[in-house]
C-alpha cells in the first residue's frame, strides 16, 4: 500500500514509526521559558543580585543567606557537556531571562551538579538541596520529583562525661586566658550557639534576674535564656577585666585580647586550648558540645522536653526529643535511684 500524499505532493510521515530523539528547540516551538509574572520587570537584571535581594527580603540570617548564594552560584556555574566554561564573575553577571532557561531542572545541569556534591555528608546534601529548591521555585520552576533528598544517620549528641567537665572547669579556673572560665560556664548554662554567645551585648544581660535576652537567634527568632549565681559571678568577674582592654566595641559583652567583638573562631581556638591542657581529645570539646551537656543535664534533672525546646531555641520539637535517647550514664543512674529501694526487703 502507497503512503498517501499531502497537497504538495510529498508522502506524509508514518506516525507510528515517528521518534522524537530531541526536544523541541525555542526557535521551533516559538517561545523559550519565562519568568513568573512578579519577576518580569527584572529579567535583564542580573540573577545573583536580585537572589540576594530576595533573601533579605524574607530576613534569612546572615548565615543561610551566604550558603544559598554560594549554592545558587554553583548550580549556574555547573556546566552541561559542549558548554564554554563559566566561572563565578559570569554566573554573577547573568541576567534572570538568560538564567531561567539554564536552570531548567530538566536539562541535565540539576543531575550533573548533584553528582558533583554526592560525596559531601547526608546533612550538607540536604543543606544544599533545600538553597537550590528556594532558587528554582523563586523562578517559577518546579523542584522535580525524582530529586531524592538522602537520610541522615541518626546520631546522638556527643557530650562531655562527668569527669572531663570536672576536668574541664578546673582547668578553666587556672587558666590565664581571663575569657577561659566565663565562656564555658555561660554555655554550660545557658545552652547558647557559639554564635548567639558571640553577639550579646552587655545590654542584653540583665544580671537582676539571672537572665540574657538573644536577638535574632537562629531562625530570625529572639528568647531568653536564663542562668544561676555561678555565671552571674564569673561575668561580673569578667565585665571587670574587660574595663582594661582597649576596644571601639564597649557594647559587645565579650571581646578578645584585641579590642574586637569574639569570633567563633576565637572560641573554637580556645576550646582546642582547654581540651589539650584537660586531656580530652580536641574532636570532643567544642561550643556545641557544651550545648548538648545543658539540653542532656536538664534531661537528667528531671526538665520536661517542652521546656527544654523553648530554653534550647529550638524551632521544631523533633529536634529536642534526640535528647530523649537515654544515655548509658543517665540509664545508671535511673538503675541506682531504684535499687535504693529494697525490692527483696519484704520477702527475705
Amino acid at each position: 500500500m502507497l503512503p498517501e500524499k499531502d497537497g504538495n505532493g510529498q508522502p506524509w510521515a508514518d506516525s507510528g514509526q515517528r521518534q522524537y530523539l530531541e526536544r523541541f528547540s525555542d526557535e521551533i516551538i516559538g517561545h523559550g521559558f519565562t519568568l513568573p509574572t512578579r519577576l518580569v520587570r527584572l529579567r535583564e537584571l542580573p540573577i545573583l543580585a536580585c537572589y540576594q535581594q530576595q533573601l533579605n527580603a524574607e530576613k534569612k540570617s546572615t548565615h543561610t543567606s551566604r550558603s544559598y548564594y554560594i549554592a545558587a552560584r554553583q548550580l549556574l556555574a555547573t556546566l552541561l557537556p559542549l558548554e564554554e566554561n563559566l566561572d563565578n564573575k559570569d554566573a554573577e553577571e547573568m541576567s534572570m531571562i538568560e538564567a531561567v532557561g539554564h536552570l531548567d531542572p530538566n536539562n541535565g545541569r540539576l543531575d550533573i551538579w548533584l553528582q558533583s556534591i554526592s560525596h559531601l555528608k547526608p546533612a550538607t546534601i540536604n543543606a544544599r538541596l533545600a538553597a537550590i529548591s528556594h532558587l528554582l521555585k523563586w523562578i517559577g520552576h518546579t523542584v522535580p520529583d525524582w530529586v531524592v533528598r538522602p537520610q541522615k544517620s541518626k546520631r546522638l549528641p556527643r557530650t562531655l562525661t562527668n569527669q572531663e567537665l570536672t576536668n574541664l572547669l578546673k582547668i578553666c579556673r587556672q587558666s590565664e586566658n581571663p575569657l577561659a572560665e566565663v565562656i564555658v560556664v555561660v554555655l554550660l548554662e545557658t545552652g547558647l550557639r557559639v554564635g548567639e554567645l558571640c553577639a550579646l551585648n552587655s545590654s542584653d544581660v540583665d544580671l537582676n534576674d539571672f537572665s540574657a535576652t538573644v536577638w535574632s537567634g537562629k531562625g530570625n527568632k529572639d528568647r531568653k535564656v536564663l542562668f544561676t549565681m555561678r555565671s552571674k559571678d564569673v561575668i561580673k568577674k569578667w565585665m571587670l577585666h574587660k574595663r582594661s582592654r582597649n576596644t571601639k566595641e564597649e557594647e559587645a559583652l565579650f571581646i578578645n585580647s584585641r579590642g574586637h567583638r569574639l569570633t567563633q573562631r576565637n572560641v573554637q581556638k580556645m576550646m582546642d586550648k582547654l581540651a589539650d591542657q584537660a586531656e580530652i581529645p580536641r574532636s570532643r570539646l567544642s561550643p556545641h558540645t557544651l550545648r548538648h551537656n545543658f539540653a542532656t543535664g536538664l534531661l537528667e534533672r528531671g526538665a520536661d522536653i517542652v521546656s527544654i525546646q523553648r530554653l534550647m531555641g529550638h524551632a521544631d520539637i523533633s529536634t529536642t526529643r534526640i535528647y530523649l535517647d537515654i544515655t548509658d550514664q543517665t540509664l545508671r543512674e535511673v538503675y541506682r535511684r531504684a535499687q535504693e529501694t529494697d525490692i527483696f526487703g519484704e520477702i527475705d
